[in-house]
């Protein structure tokens, strides 16, 4: 279950439907996306074919990352079958 959020955006988008604050190309994607985060009790729930889920290294160390499309990504902490500070990003 996600339990908190660092893009506020993107907790808009989930908690009232606005895409206000995110690119309206990716809609369909994070809500799939965010759909397999929220109900993961496993984070190897959210390793579906095309997310490209994997864990960031160095000082993000802790941190996991599916693809939303191109450079754009969800990262977010997953511990104990929840998902916290779930952020959209371009870190690349």
């Amino acid at each position: 279950m996600i339990k908190s959020w660092k893009h506020k955006g993107l907790q808009r988008f989930v908690e009232t439907g606005s895409a206000a604050d995110i690119n309206p190309l990716h809609v369909k994607r994070l809500r799939g996306r965010l759909r397999f985060i929220d109900l993961a009790e496993t984070i190897e729930d959210v390793n579906v074919a095309g997310y490209k889920l994997h864990s960031l290294q160095g000082d993000r160390e802790g941190i996991w990352s599916v693809t939303v499309s191109g450079n754009w990504r969800i990262t977010f902490e997953f511990k104990d079958g929840d998902a916290f500070i779930l952020n959209y990003e371009d870190y690349h």
